[in-house]
């Protein structure tokens, strides 16, 4: 069952209770009577298992677009390795 968050508008008391997603939300403070607002707040969720793709984790994502934004490093040839070897004439 899922937890939900409560403040009174009134007091200012905040305490969580476990709902069921069928409840009804609560609208009366327990402590004053008062009318009460159902706190919401953001929730990390990572996608991880053999049945989701690698891409689908942010921090993975993040290294793998990163390491192909970098340009790849072209070799230069040496010129002098590259030009043929002139044979040695041989006295005989």
């Amino acid at each position: 069952m899922p937890t939900y968050s409560y403040r009174c508008r009134d007091c200012g008391v905040e305490f969580d209770t476990q709902q069921s997603f069928s409840d009804a939300a609560l609208t009366e403070c327990p402590e004053c009577k008062g009318s009460l607002r159902k706190l919401f707040s953001p929730v990390g969720v990572t996608f991880q298992g053999s049945g989701f793709y690698r891409t689908d984790s942010r921090a993975d994502a993040k290294k793998q677009s990163a390491s192909a934004s970098k340009p790849a490093k072209k070799k230069k040839k040496d010129k002098k390795s590259s030009a043929p070897a002139k044979a040695k004439k041989s006295t005989s």
